[in-house]
């Protein structure tokens, strides 16, 4: 058994998270470990898998697998990236150090056109043609963009080489959602013990030898695996069986967002051929918990919020023992992070938009939990937003602080499920009292606190940006969801954002239940409205999904919907159907209603199509899709008043 001074941790990100930024697990584990004496270390196998791709070297064995692929069964990006595989081997490695900011002058060239081979994806650029110059991307970066143009377009390059790897190597790879239906929602485990059974591919056999290469290099008795996605699963299964077979006595802890979210009810035992203890909710006490009973100071039974396999079957340990207060989880380190390797991506012009693909922002919590936690369709049962703790401004900005003068890097991106408005008022008194500098942005409710006066004051401590859910804009919807905000108030709040030089984006929501087709076209009118009238500036529409932890999913009734009975579930549990009785006109539904929404906002986002009868986005008959009953000036009155 290792000595205390001995034991180290291993906290690592598996595939797939984002590319221009760590995702922040482990970066907070590991500065907690640190707080409390313990050896922790940390690295990024999502990012180190794509690099190892996305080379000379990497391209050579993709194109080695395309080879094998029967020519009737090439699709035509493989083939395209046949053709032209010489142009793509000359280029990767020049666009990777463009795109990590290591040779920013490349841009001239990218810019140009002449330089990357234009794949598929680069038919996207024909959206934006403009007729007068010929230049397509000319409306959105002008004549001195060269730089975003050429990082636009080096992403176009990138996803066509991801389209490759989809079409010659695995088909369920993806850049961010990598092979989430196995996992998303999964009542059983077979589907991840087949793949998981399957031969290695050379995205396999590439993440294989990058786990054995850090597990080398840190030497830890404990591994934890964080999985936030659905699509960060299967990679970090396939981690831990390359863990188990080259180093058996070492131990896998799994823990994450998707564990917290989907595997409440776990009762699999073929999980923990993989992993020996999955952890719930804050990894603090759990994982703090754990390394005592690893050096033999605590029993098995004393565990907290830990699944273990106990004679066949899955047993919950849950040792009753407090979590650690938000205020001394200590602060974040991205040491042994490589920081500077992050892609700063632009696959989205809209500038909001980009905020989330661009740049490598230091990710930080305001406050644990959601001050607010009544919106009927958000995991408000769950620990993430149930428990609800703040830390003083003061440890706040100390934190901020530590971490510029670690990375060198003064973008914060908090992270919080929706920033308390006395916090950030305290926190925006505290950088100006301080003069720190930092830039930064996150996501909040749109309440009326948020005064202009408050905006302004947000701006100046260095706010750039704020997201947050207007949802299904309509009063009497809102009111459904207890969101807790009206439309009018909305507007108000946005524009005086907006007024104070932040970018605004919404998070927009269709098929709520009871969502009738005249509400959602008065929907589409209001944020019409709100882009015409400079409050938002970008916005996302998503499809309602009913949880099981949600209050919809807890009372439907209360909703007017019915649960569609779940399989009988061992595994993933989150996603449940539900049967919405509310008359539709014939053949109308909200995926023909979603595919109308989608399209007008990306126009919206793009300056476009604002003056149009909402109607036009839908493709529905005049006489089928019934007339806005929101006034067109009723945002403008509302802003006036």
């Amino acid at each position: 058994m290792p000595r205390p001074a001995d034991f180290r941790v291993l906290s690592l990100i598996p595939p797939m998270t984002q590319l221009n930024t760590p995702y922040p697990s482990t970066a907070y584990l590991t500065g907690f470990l640190r707080s409390r004496g313990v050896a922790a270390v940390q690295a990024d196998l999502a990012l180190a898998l794509v690099l190892r791709l996305m080379s000379g070297e990497g391209l050579a064995q993709l194109r080695d697998a395309a080879l094998v692929l029967p020519e009737e069964e090439r699709s035509g990006t493989v083939n395209f990236f046949l053709d032209h595989f010489e142009r793509y081997a000359q280029t990767i490695d020049r666009v990777i150090a463009f795109l990590q900011g290591r040779d920013s002058t490349l841009a001239h060239r990218i810019a140009s056109r002449g330089l990357l081979p234009e794949g598929p994806r680069f038919s996207a650029l024909d959206a934006y043609d403009d007729e007068e110059t010929g230049d397509p991307l000319g409306w959105a970066f002008g004549a001195l963009g060269s730089t975003d143009r050429a990082r636009h377009l080096a992403t176009l390059y990138l996803n066509d080489l991801a389209d490759v790897l989809q079409g010659a190597v695995d088909e369920r790879f993806e850049f961010v959602r990598y092979a989430e239906s196995l996992a998303a929602a999964q009542p059983t485990f077979d589907p991840l013990a087949q793949a998981l059974a399957a031969p290695p591919n050379l995205v396999d056999q590439t993440l294989a030898a990058l786990t054995l290469t850090a597990m080398a290099e840190h030497q830890p008795q404990l591994v934890l695996l964080s999985v936030p996605f659905p699509g960060s699963v299967y990679g970090a299964l396939r981690i831990a069986q390359t863990i188990k077979q080259a180093h058996p006595d070492v131990c896998i802890c799994l823990g994450g967002g998707f564990v917290n979210t989907e595997l409440r009810e776990l009762a699999e035992p073929r999980l923990f051929d993989f992993v020996d203890f999955v952890t719930l909710d804050g990894g603090e006490r759990p994982v703090l918990s754990l390394i005592e009973h690893l050096q033999g100071q605590r029993s098995r039974e004393r565990l907290v919020r830990t699944f273990v396999r106990q004679d066949g079957r899955v047993k919950f340990m849950n040792w009753p023992e407090p979590d650690v207060p938000f205020e001394d989880v200590g602060t974040p380190t991205w040491d042994g992070l490589p920081i500077h390797d992050y892609l700063s991506l632009l696959d989205m012009l809209n500038p909001m938009h980009r905020l989330w693909s661009d740049g490598r922002w230091n990710k930080l919590t305001v406050a644990h939990g959601c001050y607010w936690k009544k919106c009927s369709f958000c995991d408000v049962s769950l620990d993430y937003i149930g428990r609800y703790e703040t830390a003083s401004a003061s440890t706040l900005v100390d934190r901020i602080e530590r971490i510029v003068a670690e990375t060198g890097q003064t973008g914060f991106h908090f992270v919080d499920e929706a920033a308390p408005p006395k916090m950030l008022k305290a926190l925006a008194e505290e950088l100006l009292r301080r003069n720190v500098q930092i830039s930064w942005w996150g996501n909040i409710r749109f309440e009326k606190t948020f005064t202009p006066e408050l905006s302004e004051l947000l701006a100046q401590s260095g706010c750039i940006a704020m997201s947050g859910g207007l949802e299904v804009a309509s009063d009497r919807l809102l009111a459904l969801m207890q969101k807790g905000v009206t439309v009018d108030q909305v507007a108000r709040v946005t524009r005086g954002m907006a007024d104070a030089g932040i970018l605004v984006h919404a998070y927009l929501m269709y098929g709520f239940p009871t969502q009738t087709l005249q509400d959602t076209v008065d929907a589409l009118e209001y944020v019409r409205q709100l882009f015409e009238n400079g409050c938002i500036h970008s916005g996302f529409f998503h499809r309602f999904v009913c949880t099981v932890h949600s209050p919809v999913g807890l009372n439907p009734e209360a909703y007017g919907v019915q649960l569609v009975p779940l399989p009988p579930v061992t595994f993933a549990k989150n996603d449940i159907g539900f049967i919405d009785p509310t008359p539709m006109p014939k053949g109308v539904d909200h995926d023909i209603l979603g595919r109308g929404l989608k399209k007008a906002i990306y126009n919206f986002m793009h300056g476009v199509g604002l003056e149009q009868d909402v109607r036009e986005w839908f493709e529905l008959p005049r006489g089928v899709c019934p007339k806005p009953t929101v006034k067109r000036d009723r945002i403008a009155r509302a802003l006036a008043s």
